[in-house]
């Protein structure tokens, strides 16, 4: 039983910011009214959005070792909460006001500044350590990813109805 404590990470400094902003992320995601995104989509969203998410982990946090979450020897239960849940529901969330805003730009942005607060929250509270990663390499990723992956994505897997 000890082990599966010590597994899960449970004592890292800060742990509990990932698992309040994933699980709240995640909710939100779920019981959110679908107005520009069905469940297939959403579906579909977050499967893709969180492989690419754990693809990220591994080249960056593992191969690299430019990113530690938690412990760096352990993948507990905050790191798999931060790659499972919050990419992958911020980009639900964001793909289902996108067709409605008026302004896709602030919209981006909007969803750039909340990416980012939450990898300073993170670093803030003592989860995420950086071996070189820094906010310069984040801001224009969070801005590519929005501005154009995901709208991009949509488009791939809009089902047309005849």
């Amino acid at each position: 039983m000890s082990s599966i404590i010590k597994n899960l990470d449970l004592h890292s400094k800060g742990v509990w910011l990932p698992i309040i902003i994933s699980l709240l992320l995640f909710i939100y995601a779920l019981f959110m009214p679908k107005k520009e995104i069905d469940w297939r989509e959403f579906y579909v969203t977050f499967g893709i959005v969180g492989y690419i998410a754990w693809i990220s982990d591994s080249l960056f946090g593992k191969m690299l070792d430019l990113v530690d979450f938690g412990h760096p020897k352990i993948t507990g239960i905050g790191e798999f909460l931060s790659y499972s849940l919050i990419p992958s529901s911020m980009a639900v969330i964001y793909l289902n006001y996108l067709e409605q805003t008026t302004n896709k730009w602030k919209l981006t942005i909007l969803f750039t500044i909340i990416s980012i607060f939450i990898e300073w929250a993170m670093r803030n509270v003592g989860y995420m350590k950086a071996h070189g990663w820094s906010f310069f390499f984040s801001i224009p990723l969070y801005f590519v990813v929005y501005a154009f992956l995901l709208p991009f994505h949509r488009k791939l897997i809009q089902c047309k109805q005849d």
